[in-house]
C-alpha cells in the first residue's frame, strides 16, 4: 500500500500509540491488516459506534443500533465481536430504548482488544514495515531536495 502525500509523519507516529485511528490512511490500513487476521470486525464495529454516536434523530438510532446489534452483537452474528456475555446483555436489554453511548462498553472493550492484541502485531507486520520504509524513503527524498534547494546556483 502507498503513502498518501503528507502521512510519512503520521505512519512513523503511530508506533507511538494506537494514532491510526485519528488518521483515515491509518485505519484503512489497519483494517487491510486485521483482514488478513480475520478480524475486521473489531475495527468496523468500533467505526459503526463512532457513526452512532453522532446519530441526533431518535428513528436514526433505533435503526442503527439494531443493525449494529444484528451485525456485530447477537450470538452469531455476520461479524460477531468478541465481547463478554453480560455487556452482551446490557446492550440487548438497551435495544427497546437505545441511547447514544449505548455500545460504549463494548467499543472500550473492542478498543482495548485492539489495542493490545491486533495494534503490537500490526506494528511488526510486514504491511506496517513496508509503510516505515516508505516514510523513511520520502523523508530522504525531502531532505535531498531541501538541500538541493538551498544550495547556491552555480
Amino acid at each position: 500500500m502507498m503513502l498518501w502525500h503528507g502521512e510519512s509523519h503520521s505512519t512513523i507516529s503511530w508506533s507511538v500509540k494506537c494514532l491510526c485511528f485519528s488518521s483515515a490512511a491509518g485505519r484503512l490500513v489497519f483494517e487491510d491488516f486485521l483482514r488478513t487476521e480475520y478480524s475486521e470486525e473489531n475495527i468496523l464495529f468500533w467505526l459503526a459506534c463512532e457513526d452512532y454516536r453522532k446519530t441526533t434523530s431518535q428513528t436514526e438510532v433505533m435503526t442503527a443500533a439494531k443493525r449494529i446489534y444484528a451485525e456485530f452483537v447477537q450470538v452469531d452474528a455476520p461479524r460477531q465481536i468478541n465481547i463478554d456475555c453480560v455487556t452482551r446483555e446490557e446492550i440487548s436489554q438497551n435495544l427497546t430504548q437505545p441511547w447514544p453511548n449505548c455500545f460504549d462498553r463494548a467499543q472500550r472493550l473492542i478498543y482495548g482488544l485492539m489495542g493490545n492484541d491486533c495494534y503490537p502485531r500490526f506494528l511488526k507486520s510486514e504491511i506496517y514495515q513496508a509503510l516505515l520504509e516508505q516514510a523513511e524513503q520520502l523523508r530522504k527524498e525531502r531532505e535531498a531536495k531541501s538541500s538541493a534547494d538551498a544550495s547556491p546556483n552555480d
